[in-house]
């Protein structure tokens, strides 16, 4: 699913490694944590992921795209074929929780009666039925993420990529949150998650990889945050 090979990525404006040289492979299916102390690396895999930025060398395949080759027009579809989360949810304050999620059905052209029903669906899921009609103004921050959740994944993709979900969160509702990912995982979907929160990951066991400035010093199966 995932295929990075000797990945490095300098931002030359102030001539910093960001990622030194790393290659790992992700499977289909699996559920990985990229852990690691602020400035390790982290962000900046997951925007190489999703061809937010561009690597300045090595080659990444996702979903069978060699991400660092695509043209610019294709960064989109590359884009719609992710699922997406952010710690600041990026919700657009003037539609509805129905409205939010349907908007990336939206972008690829869904049939009408098939967006209603998957986006019912996705809300049940991350258990916002009976909130559809809020603005995110009237939700909880718990609930913003569920609607970012819920919209990433109403397209059904095979990846899910997640950048610090849960770091505006308190303990409880990270917890319900994770549950929820775990929920997806179980479908099949692969979920690829940055994060720096040491209960979740190991309450969680999954595969566990380790960035320090920028190069992997780890990578466990059922591992922990710190070894």
């Amino acid at each position: 699913m995932i295929h990075l090979k000797n990945v490095t990525k300098i931002y030359e404006q102030n001539n910093v490694t960001a990622l030194d040289n790393i290659s790992l492979d992700i499977d289909e299916g699996e559920f990985v944590f990229i852990v690691g102390a602020s400035g390790s690396g982290k962000s900046t895999l997951m925007k190489l992921l999703m061809r937010e930025e561009l690597a300045t060398s090595g080659e990444i395949i996702v979903n069978g795209k060699n991400v660092v080759k695509l043209k610019q027009n294709e960064v989109p579809y590359l884009r719609r074929s992710l699922g997406v989360i952010f710690q600041d949810y990026r919700l657009l304050p003037d539609k509805t929780v129905y409205e939010n999620v349907a908007f990336a059905m939206q972008v690829i052209e869904a049939p009408r009666r098939l967006m209603q029903r998957t986006v019912n669906a996705v809300l049940d899921i991350v258990g916002l039925s009976d909130k559809y009609k809020h603005f995110p103004d009237q939700l909880s921050g718990g609930e913003q993420q569920r609607v970012a959740i819920a919209r990433a994944i109403v397209n059904d993709p095979r990846i899910v990529i997640a950048d610090e979900p849960t770091g505006n969160l308190d303990p409880d509702t990270s917890r319900d949150i994770m549950d929820i990912f775990r929920r997806i995982n179980a479908t099949g979907t692969t979920i690829v998650m940055a994060t720096h929160d040491k209960t979740i990951v190991d309450r969680m066991r999954k595969r566990v990889i380790a960035l320090v400035e920028g190069k992997i010093v780890r990578d466990e199966l059922r591992g922990t945050y710190e070894r």
